[in-house]
């Protein structure tokens, strides 16, 4: 158990690292905003499995759930509605800008964590 927590917490700070990077140098229009957004519920995803790392089969569902949580509070403009739109780390972290494309980022996202998890268990069962 306490491998797979390591393995977890592993990928998960190497995922978020490559997330600063995409957030602090790059700016395009494909990978900052689309790679950025599948990759995004990936870390998610490696966070919570660094806490419960076994037994939770709907975790990709549950993520998406999540982050289309926070998207819908973007279309909502809850970093104004808290006050927070003069926090440049929080404005970045909620994010302030509601689009659908994120919403399907988010999918695309966790249907990868889904066939992750699916060749996993084909590659290592016995």
């Amino acid at each position: 158990m306490m491998k797979k927590r390591i393995q977890y917490f592993i990928a998960f700070v190497c995922l978020l690292v490559i997330e600063v990077l995409i957030a602090l140098y790059i700016h395009d229009s494909i990978i900052r905003p689309f790679i950025g957004d599948v990759l995004v519920v990936i870390v998610i995803y490696t966070f919570v499995r660094i806490w419960i790392p076994e037994g939770v089969k709907l975790l990709p569902l549950y993520v998406f759930i999540f982050a289309a949580a926070v998207e819908g509070l973007q279309y909502l403009n809850i970093v104004k509605l808290l006050g927070l739109e003069n926090n440049t780390f929080m404005r970045i972290l909620i994010g302030s800008t509601f689009d659908w494309k994120d919403i399907i980022c988010y999918m695309v996202g966790c249907i990868l964590i889904m066939v992750g998890r699916l060749c996993l268990k084909i590659f290592t069962s016995k």
